[in-house]
């Protein structure tokens, strides 16, 4: 038994429990909870799974929100399974995450949560552009009145956008405290490819990965664009690509 994520799990915050039936016993699954340090709460998946013998199955489950405050560290974590089977029978298996998905999610989500200590981060206006100039994105800063800084390092494009002039990351070197309100900073945009199925089946191409530094740690976070946004981006890509 283990636990992993697929990619199409990621953006709906879920995981899949994989559960291999090697007896020649049917197995009927009632109910299944993941207990981890390192999130806040049980993950429960409260229904019934019937496994027949010699089958592999994956049962997702909702994922609860990373702890960040009070967690223990990761060699006193403590992480289990627990099945309840047809009948009541109760049984607890150490989880086995050979992936370390829940590692990196508990750092990029605490991450986040520090940072949004200090301040918070969001796409605000989006002003297109004819085809051949760059259009402009707004990223928002809002101070969240506590103490501490933050430094907004640089801007990743996407599988979609890149930065006009700039095929690498965008760098930012903003300081930011949690108090003073900085002035926002306009993203000059242009895509990075322009054929039509990009846009008809694009899942992440407006979804900005930030590099941040707090005062103890750096790494990642993923500020999205909001849906009313990311319909007028894929538009203007459309039409700036000459095929919308």
């Amino acid at each position: 038994m283990t636990l992993q994520q697929l990619r199409s799990d990621v953006a709906d915050r879920t995981a899949q429990v994989r559960v291999a039936n090697g007896s020649d016993t049917e197995l009927l699954i009632t109910r299944l909870e993941l207990h981890d340090d390192w999130f806040d709460g049980p993950a429960v998946r409260d229904r019934d799974s019937t496994i027949t013998p010699g089958r592999t199955v994956d049962l997702r489950i909702d994922l609860p929100p990373s702890a960040c405050e009070g967690e223990p560290d990761a060699d006193a974590r403590e992480s289990v399974l627990v099945f309840t089977m047809r009948g009541g029978t109760e049984y607890r298996v150490p989880t086995e995450d050979s992936l370390g998905f829940t590692g990196r999610l508990h750092e990029r989500e605490c991450l986040a949560h520090d940072a949004a200590a200090v301040a918070s981060l969001s796409w605000g206006a989006f002003t297109p552009s004819a085809a051949g100039e760059p259009a402009t994105l707004q990223l928002d800063i809002a101070p969240a009145g506590g103490d501490g800084s933050l430094r907004i390092v640089e801007v990743l494009p996407t599988n979609l956008l890149r930065f006009a002039d700039v095929t690498a990351p965008l760098p930012l070197g903003l300081e930011v405290d949690g108090r003073a309100q900085p002035a926002p900073v306009d993203v000059p945009l242009v895509p990075s490819r322009c054929d039509p199925h990009a846009v008809q089946e694009d899942k992440r191409g407006t979804v900005f990965t930030v590099a941040i530094e707090t005062e103890s740690v750096s790494g990642t976070i993923e500020v999205p664009a909001s849906p009313e946004q990311r319909g007028k981006i894929l538009s203007w890509v459309a039409a700036w690509c000459r095929y919308g």
